[in-house]
């Protein structure tokens, strides 16, 4: 079942180490089938408030997302992020198509 690193990117401190993260966080994807589904850009509010901004990776499974942030590469530049942002980070698994919210019942 496909699954998702999901982030929440606050309070990043711009520079070189941000740049050079995402210069290289693509090469650190590759080897896993992670691509970007939704990385910043812009966005409506529509309740509430959402600061700062959201990141979705797309994997093939829960097990390749996993493998992509244990990997020696990932792990390699994630301080260039979590040194100089503040952000949460999630993995989730999608759904199977159909899905009715009433799924989630049973």
């Amino acid at each position: 079942m496909t699954a998702y690193a999901v982030a929440h990117m606050r309070h990043v401190t711009p520079g070189p180490w941000i740049e050079e993260y995402l210069e290289k966080i693509d090469a650190t994807l590759e080897p896993f089938g992670g691509r970007f589904v939704v990385h910043g850009g812009e966005f409506e509010v529509v309740e509430n408030s959402w600061p700062g901004h959201l990141i979705v990776i797309e994997f093939p499974d829960r097990q390749h997302v996993r493998a992509w942030y244990k990997s020696p590469a990932y792990q390699a530049i994630l301080g260039l992020r979590t040194e100089n942002s503040e952000s949460d980070v999630i993995f989730v698994t999608g759904v199977g198509h159909p899905h009715k919210a009433t799924d989630v019942l049973e």
